[in-house]
Formats: structure tokens, C-alpha cells, sequence
């Protein structure tokens, strides 16, 4: 009975610790919960008293903006102001800026004028000048090519003079020697039968040849080398020429071996001195030709006779001057031609009658003085 008893007390005594257990805590969540309220109040109770500052300082705050926007107001006013009147003294600026601008643009203009005007004048000064120095240079160059014709002039009258005497001088000998010799009294030429000196297609002289260059041939050089024309004597040359018939090689033999044939029985007369001799080979020249150059006869056609020959020509130093000369008046009339009509004049003036009888003597005469053996 007794232990029973005692297991029942103590039961008893738990459930009351948990009881008082319960309670405690009950008492302190409510404890917790009003210290959490009492918090939260006094937070609240802050906060609204913060928003109240707050609210106090943004009214002051919105005081003042609106101040201070009252206060841009007036100055942006002010400002608009100022730009207007900025704008209008631009504006003035501006049309004085543009006025200053057409005006200097007009200085620019006339500055550019006067500077063209005085390149204009310096250019036409410089062409004068050039021009000036061109009628000079021009003078000079009529005056030097009248020297020139003058001194062409007096050489062509003595080539000319020289050709005629020698050709009178040929002439005189061979009526002398009582050979009758057709002579070209414009050219000096010398014609004979061609058939006289050699047979068809031979090299080699004939008897009847021979006895007519044994004639002929002392008279010719005796007058070319003596001492009145030797000085004035260039050359004398044996050109040989054939037919156009065969080929021009076997032609070219031929015209050599002819021309050299009559050049050998030169050489071998005897009757020329010694003296005369070593003049006549300073100034002998042998040629073959071929077929080039053949003779034509009336109607067109080529005269084989006539073609084979041989030419025994002669030229004087100075001969070739007068080829040019017809060249020199050309180039001087040519030159001065593009000068003033003064210098123009002046050459025109300056080639005289005697000068142009020159011109025309050299036309005729340009070609080698021959003396023709057929």
C-alpha cells in the first residue's frame, strides 16, 4: 500500500513541473511580445517624427527651389535679353563684316587687274625686246649671208672663168693639132664613135682606138695638168660603161676591164713627162659602172652603142661650190622669209643680177665636167 502511494506522488509532481514550466514560458512570450510592442512604438513613434522633419525640410526645400526658379526665371529673362541684343549688334557685325568683304574683294580685284596689266606690260616689253634682239640677230644674219654671197659670187665668176678658159684652152689645142675633136664648149665634153675603141664585148683596145687616144689623150693632159689649171683641178676619172645586155656582174667586169684598159694605155704612152706623170696618178681615178647610166635614144629606147663607152671627166676643186650655192639662196631666202620685210628686202636686194647669173650658171653646170669616149 505504501508503494503504490509513493508512484502516485510522484506523477503527480511532474505534471505540476510541466505546468509551471508552461507557464514560465507563457509569461515570458508575453513578456517578449510586450517588449516587441513597446519596440515597434517607439520605432513608429521615431519614424513619424523623422517624416515630420522630413516633410519640414522638403518644404523648406521646395521654398527654396521655388526661390531659386524665380530667381532663373528673372536671370533666363535677363539672358533673352542680352541674346537679343547680342543677335542684333551680330547681325550689324554681320552686314558690317560683308561690307568690309565686298570691299576688300574689290581691292583684290583691281590689285589682280593691276598685277595682270603689269605682267601684260612686262610680257610685251620682253617680246619687244625679243623682238628687238630677233631684227638684230636678223641684220647680223643678211649681213653675214651678203658677205657670204659676195664671197660665193666672186668664187663662182672664178670657177666659171677658170671652166671657160680651160675649155677655150682645149679647144685652141686640139684645132692646133689639127685633130678634129667635137667639143661641148658648154661642158668641155668629148664624143666619139663608140665602136672605134673596142670590138663587142672585148676589153681590149683596138689598133684605130689606140691611135686615137695616143692623139687625144697627151692634148687632154697636158692642159688639165698644167700650171694655169692644176691648182683648180679636183679629179680626173675614167668611168667605165656597157650595154644592158648580159648580167650586171659580168657587165661590171667588162666596164672595169675597159675603163682600166684605157687608164693602162694612158699610163704607158711615153709621151707625157715624167713630171706630169706623178700629177696625172694624184689625180687619176678608174671606175666600172656596169650597165648603170645607159644612153637613150629620140624615142625613148636605150641605144646600146651609145651605152658602151667609156667617159674620161675631170672637176675642179671648187666645183662643188657652185652645186651649193643654188642651196645657200634657198636657205637665206628661207631664213629671212621669217623675219621683218626690212630684212627681207635687205636680202633680197643683196642677191643682185651677177649673183643670180651665179645661181644659174650652178644649175647648169652642177655636174662633173666630162669628156666622153665612146
Amino acid at each position: 500500500m505504501r508503494a503504490k502511494r509513493k508512484k502516485s506522488y510522484k506523477g503527480h509532481n511532474v505534471w505540476r513541473s510541466y505546468s509551471d514550466m508552461m507557464a514560465g514560458l507563457l509569461l515570458l512570450f508575453v513578456l517578449v511580445m510586450c517588449i516587441s510592442f513597446m519596440q515597434a512604438q517607439k520605432n513608429y513613434q521615431e519614424r513619424l517624427e523623422e517624416e515630420s522633419a522630413h516633410q519640414q525640410t522638403t518644404s523648406l526645400l521646395q521654398t527654396q527651389l521655388e526661390e531659386q526658379q524665380a530667381l532663373l526665371n528673372e536671370q533666363e529673362s535677363e539672358l533673352d535679353e542680352q541674346a537679343a541684343l547680342l543677335a542684333s549688334q551680330q547681325a550689324d557685325l554681320d552686314e558690317q563684316s560683308a561690307l568690309v568683304t565686298s570691299q576688300q574683294e574689290s581691292l583684290d580685284a583691281q590689285s589682280a587687274l593691276l598685277a595682270e596689266q603689269e605682267s601684260e606690260l612686262a610680257e610685251q616689253e620682253a617680246l619687244v625686246a625679243a623682238q628687238q634682239a630677233d631684227l638684230d640677230e636678223q641684220a647680223a644674219l643678211v649681213a653675214s649671208q651678203q658677205a657670204t654671197l659676195e664671197e660665193q659670187q666672186q668664187k663662182i665668176e672664178q670657177i666659171i672663168g677658170v671652166k671657160a678658159d680651160l675649155i677655150a684652152d682645149l679647144k685652141q689645142e686640139f684645132d692646133a693639132q689639127n685633130l678634129t675633136v667635137t667639143l661641148d664648149e658648154t661642158d668641155g665634153s668629148i664624143l666619139l664613135d663608140s665602136s672605134v675603141l673596142f670590138g663587142f664585148n672585148e676589153y681590149s683596145l683596138t689598133e684605130e682606138g689606140q691611135a686615137l687616144l695616143g692623139q687625144i689623150l697627151p692634148v687632154y693632159c697636158s692642159v688639165l695638168l698644167s700650171d694655169e689649171y692644176f691648182d683648180y683641178l679636183a679629179e680626173i676619172r675614167i668611168d667605165g660603161y656597157t650595154d644592158t645586155s648580159g648580167t650586171y656582174f659580168s657587165n661590171l667586169q667588162l666596164s672595169q676591164s675597159r675603163a682600166f684598159a684605157v687608164a693602162s694605155y694612158l699610163l704607158d704612152l711615153g709621151t707625157i713627162s715624167s713630171s706630169d706623170m706623178e700629177l696625172l696618178e694624184e689625180k687619176l681615178s678608174v671606175n666600172g659602172h656596169s650597165w648603170s647610166d645607159p644612153v637613150y635614144a629620140e624615142d625613148g629606147t636605150i641605144d646600146a652603142d651609145a651605152s658602151r663607152r667609156v667617159e674620161i671627166k675631170f672637176s675642179l676643186k671648187d666645183e662643188d661650190m657652185i652645186n651649193e650655192l643654188s642651196e645657200i639662196l634657198n636657205e637665206a631666202a628661207a631664213e629671212t622669209s621669217d623675219g621683218t620685210e626690212a630684212a627681207d628686202a635687205t636680202t633680197v636686194t643683196g642677191t643682185d643680177a651677177s649673183t643670180q647669173a651665179g645661181a644659174d650658171a650652178a644649175a647648169e653646170t652642177g655636174a662633173d665636167t666630162t669628156a666622153v669616149t665612146e
